[in-house]
Parts: structure tokens; sequence; C-alpha cells
């Protein structure tokens, strides 16, 4: 078989399968890095076997079969076998697609991958550490795009995901289903963890393109999955509702050569019509529930938007006093820009201008391209194309994203021209 046609199978089979691989391999193996490692050399033994045999039919089971049986391989193989034993639940040839291979009578989690989300997201570990362990290795984000997430460098990821699963392994934190009792302590970071999944993939920290859709499909299961496991739990539903309202908007993202477009600019008969309905409906139950968490009012801010006939008609008084509400519950620095952003629009940039200045104290914004990025834009509004200019550079700088970059670099030249008009003699 091609090479080509099997690295492209088996590039397919990481980003849909890794997931369940690795799940798994960690019930078998009982420790994280050595189911990593497994999971890993199933792949390269893949790419010799598919290229000589053919890609398998179903190519998440092949490689969930290889990836346990080099698990038991290893403990076989170690003096501690005896002790491991007991993880020994099932046989190696399990079907992780197959609903009968999944059926455990006794597991508050129905879904392999988020049964290991919730084993991540072990309330001994850090909060910051159970989201970035999940991001990096049940959902296969990359540790920049990780890094990103948290507004830290990658060496400091880095770094904090080593830890993470270092504590887990002199710990001796058990790898298995958590009780329905036990999943309200977790679930905060599950859904933390499934929301900056979404976010990485809706807008993609690096590459050509702007949108990872295998992502943002893979998030949005499992905020399905969530709100089906626990709908006595409104941020589950607020959860889903912010995910489906937001992703509605993807298709009318990008126009041809996949040229960004912001909100104002989007055709919105090309908004998802059935999923902005369903997102309403289950954000509005999700309000109805009690006070509403920080998902839930995400959930009705995208909410404004998906209801506005367009950006003029948008109510921004209410977006800008969802944002208030939001910063109650959840006082971040990037809360606090988009609330700026909001303002600039109800009130007008110069009123927002300020609050921008302020947030550029904060070191945690320092290398977040849309602090500059927003900073830019309501100068351009204000008619300062100078001080636009200057900031756009500043976005430049920061961003690695081909989409962003080219709409940047539009924006630049733009008020470069502008700029340069002023200061021609009259």
């Amino acid at each position: 078989m091609q090479a080509d046609a099997v690295a492209a199978a088996l590039a397919h089979a990481h980003r849909s399968e890794w997931a369940f691989v690795l799940s798994a391999t960690v019930r078998v193996a009982g420790d994280l890095d050595v189911a990593e490692e497994c999971a890993q050399e199933a792949y390269v033994s893949a790419l010799q076997a598919w290229t000589r045999d053919g890609v398998p039919e179903r190519p998440g089971a092949w490689l969930t079969t290889a990836a346990r049986n080099k698990a038991l391989d290893r403990l076989r193989r170690e003096v501690t076998l005896r002790r491991k034993l007991p993880l020994l639940v099932e046989p190696a040839t399990v079907d992780p697609h197959d609903p009968a291979d999944l059926d455990w009578p006794d597991a508050a989690v129905p879904d392999d991958r988020l049964r290991l989300v919730f084993t991540c997201c072990h309330p001994t570990l850090a909060p910051e550490a159970r989201i970035a362990l999940t991001l990096r290795l049940v959902c296969g984000v990359p540790t920049p795009d990780v890094a990103r997430a948290f507004l830290v460098s990658e060496p400091t990821m880095a770094a904090r995901i080593t830890r993470a699963k270092k504590k887990i392994s002199q710990a001796r934190i058990p790898y298995r289903v958590p009780g329905r009792a036990e999943l309200p302590e977790r679930l905060d970071s599950v859904l933390t963890a499934v929301h900056l999944l979404f976010s990485t993939g809706h807008t993609a920290g690096e590459g050509d393109a702007l949108v990872r859709e295998e992502l943002c499909d893979r998030a949005l299961y499992l905020a399905r999955t969530l709100a089906a496991l626990l709908p006595e739990q409104a941020e589950t539903r607020g959860l889903l509702g912010l995910l489906l309202l937001t992703d509605a908007r993807r298709a009318a993202r990008t126009a041809e050569q996949g040229r960004l477009l912001l909100l104002a600019d989007q055709d919105r008969t090309r908004w998802d019509q059935r999923a902005i309905l369903e997102g309403l409906t289950v954000t509005a139950g999700a309000l109805a529930s009690g006070p509403p968490g920080r998902f839930t009012l995400q959930a009705a801010i995208a909410g404004v938007h998906a209801m506005a006939p367009s950006m003029e008609q948008t109510d921004w008084p209410r977006v800008v006093h969802l944002y208030d509400r939001l910063m109650a519950v959840w006082n971040t620095p990037v809360v606090a820009l988009n609330r700026a952003a909001a303002v600039a629009f109800a009130d007008g940039p110069a009123v927002a201008l300020p609050l921008l200045d302020e947030l550029a104290t904060d070191p945690r914004l320092a290398d977040y391209p849309y602090l500059p990025a927003t900073r830019a834009d309501l100068l351009r509004r204000l008619g300062d194309a100078a001080g636009a200019a200057q900031s756009y550079r500043r976005a430049l700088e920061l961003t690695v994203n081909a989409a962003e970059r080219a709409f940047l670099e539009q924006r630049l030249a733009e008020v470069s021209r502008a700029a340069g008009a002023d200061s021609a003699p009259g």
C-alpha cells in the first residue's frame, strides 16, 4: 500500500482514536507514562504493518489491541506482575467501539474517553494541572496550544504536565472510574477541559486553517455526553449551550481561501439555525435552574449574539450586563478584555480604551495577541491610524495562526495607508 495513504490513515486515526487507545491501555498498564508509551509504540507499529497488510477495517480496534498487548508484555516482564494483576480486568482484544465491550454495569461514566477525563481530573492534583494533563494526553492538544490556553510559556506548561504525571505515579492515584458520588467534585475541571478543548479547535493556535474541526466535534460530543450523564448539574447544560451557539457560526467565520470574517462581516444566513435553536433551548433550561455559573452566563452571551439580526442590532447593553455578572463569578483578564470589547460597542471605543490600558498592566496578558488586536481596532475606529498600526504590529508579533495573521496584515496595511495620508503635507 502506498506510504502516503497509510500516513494519512494513521494521522486520521491519531486525531480520532487516540483517546480510545490511551484510555483502554491505562486500564491495563495502571500507569499513565507506560500507557502513553505503549500507545505511541502501537502507532509506530501500525505504520509498518499497515504498509505491508493494508489499513484495517477498524483502525481504532487494531491500535487498541496492539497498545494493550504491549502493556501486557511489559507487565509480564516486570517482577511486580502479581501486584498489578488486579488491573487486568479485561481481555486485550476489547474493541472500544463495541458497546457490548464497553458496558460496565458499575460504571458511572459511560464513555471511554470521558472516563479518562474524569480520572485525570483527580482532586489531589492542582486544578490547572488536571486540565492541562487532560488536554495534552486525553485530547491530544499540543503542549504549545495548552500553554496558550493558560497564558503561560510552553516550557512552563511542559514542566507542569510532567509534575502532574509524576504526582499521579508517586501518590499511586488509582486509574479507576469514579463513582457517581465523586463526579461533582471533579466536574468543574472536566467542564473546563472540554471548554478549552473546544476553544483550541474553534481558533487553532497555529497552522493555516482557522478551525480544527475534529477538536470542536470531539468537545461537542463530550459536552453532550456530560449533559446526558449529569442533567441535574446546570453547568453541564450551560457548557453544551455555549458550545452549540458558538459552533453554529463555524461555516460563516471564513470566506474564500480561508479569509477570516469577523462577527460584523459574517453572513448570518449561513449560521446553523438548528444548532442555535438547540443551544438556546439548553441555555434557557440552565438559566432556569438557579443562579447561573460561568458556562451558563457565557452561553447567555452567545445567545444574545445568536438572536441579533445584525451587529448593529445586537443588544450590547445586555451583553455588558451579562459580562458584569460573569465577572462576579469568574474574574479573569480574558473575561475583562471581552467585556471591554462589548463596552466599545455599547458606549463607544473611547469609553473602552481606558479599560484596555488597565488590562495592559496585567502580566498574564503580556503575550496575549487579542489585547493589542482589540486596542488596534478601537484606535482604528477612533481615527488614530498611527496608533492602530503600532498595536496591529504588536498583535502580529504574537499571532501564529495563518488566517488571523492574514487578517491583521490586511488591517495593518489599511491603517498604514491612512496614517501616511494623514502625515502627508496638505
